[in-house]
């Protein structure tokens, strides 16, 4: 059986953060893509990588890209991360310190659209398709070149599962058996002590990681971004799991984007880098000064309990950080008193 006649050029880049099942992602579609007769080209550094590379011929651009075997894919298929490595470039809006050496002269603006590059250098590696592997932000780049006209197939991969029209994304799954583990292997610390358990999740806007971790029983309640809840009837109910359990604590999930009843999401700078990011960063959870302060002393009943104005010292006192929806991180001091 003789060789496939060759029938285009793919190119296959990793954007974003690394989660498992890249490299195993990346092998699939060369090999397949090889025995159906393409060629395979990797793209280092995400789109970083498209933006970075020298249209000349006897430049050295093997650091921008490289050709992938099945030798190549079969060995990094057996690890985690991505070989072909990653970034956060967005090509359509660089800061002018990032913009690549040789193209200083001529994007001098603070914020560039490179995007008439990476079209000239797409076609200078004579790349057909171009598969992205990436979350929302790595995509929606992918969404603006499918509008200049380059075939682009999409492969979702985001541990927080929100990339609209696919129901499972590369890197969900382990993201939700390690926070199961991971919330599991703190319970004895919290029973140890008696505590309520908070642990904080990613998910930006998406409530997967906290609430599917909750349906498997690794939390007795969570707080998702889309739900605003109420912080009173939040500790009401974890005193009271606290209370009827014999161990004497209680364990919920936060989402990093959940909000309080009548509040909006707070980013810990509304200029992180929005060159580079679609979103911006959201607070890890007390990372953000003690403006409020809320203090709940729990009395003989998991429903009485009282929110104390002033400042006082309470013996075994546990300081828990749950993000807050206004310009300051609301901390919540629960004793041990039951």
């Amino acid at each position: 059986m003789g060789q496939p006649k060759n029938r285009g050029i793919i190119g296959i880049l990793t954007g974003g953060g690394d989660v498992p099942g890249l490299n195993p992602a990346i092998r699939a579609v060369t090999i397949r893509a090889l025995r159906e007769g393409y060629k395979v080209i990797g793209i280092k550094r995400g789109w970083g990588g498209l933006i970075d590379i020298v249209r000349d011929p006897q430049y050295d651009n093997s650091g921008n890209f490289f050709e992938l075997t099945e030798e190549i894919v079969n060995k990094a298929g057996r690890t985690g991360g991505t070989f072909l490595h990653t970034s956060r470039t967005r090509a359509s809006h660089v800061p002018k310190a990032n913009v690549p050496k040789h193209l200083q002269d001529k994007y001098l603006d603070d914020i560039n659209d490179l995007t008439p590059e990476v079209l000239k250098n797409l076609e200078f590696m004579g790349i057909d398709y171009l598969i992205p592997i990436g979350g929302d932000d790595t995509l929606s780049y992918a969404v603006r070149l499918s509008k200049e006209s380059v075939k682009v197939v999409a492969i979702p991969k985001t541990m927080d599962n929100d990339v609209p029209g696919t129901d499972y994304c590369i890197g969900f799954s382990t993201c939700i058996t390690r926070t199961i583990a991971l919330t599991h292997d703190l319970r004895t610390s919290a029973g140890s002590h008696e505590r309520i358990l908070v642990l904080e999740v990613f998910g930006r806007y998406a409530g997967f990681t906290a609430m599917l971790p909750t349906l498997a029983g690794a939390a007795n309640r969570c707080v998702i971004p889309e739900y605003e809840f109420d912080i009173e009837r939040l500790t009401e109910l974890l005193c009271e799991d606290r209370f009827t359990n014999p161990s004497k604590y209680s364990v919920v999930l936060v989402s990093e984007g959940a909000t309080f009843s009548g509040g909006n999401m707070i980013f810990q700078s509304e200029e992180t880098e929005p060159s580079l990011y679609k979103n911006n960063s959201l607070p890890v959870m007390g990372s953000i000064p003690n403006e409020r302060t809320a203090k709940i002393e729990v009395n003989e009943a998991p429903s009485s309990y009282f929110i104390s104005g002033s400042e006082y010292s309470v013996p075994y006192l546990d300081k828990l950080a749950l993000p807050c929806a206004s310009s300051a991180a609301a901390y919540f001091s629960f004793t041990r008193s039951l």
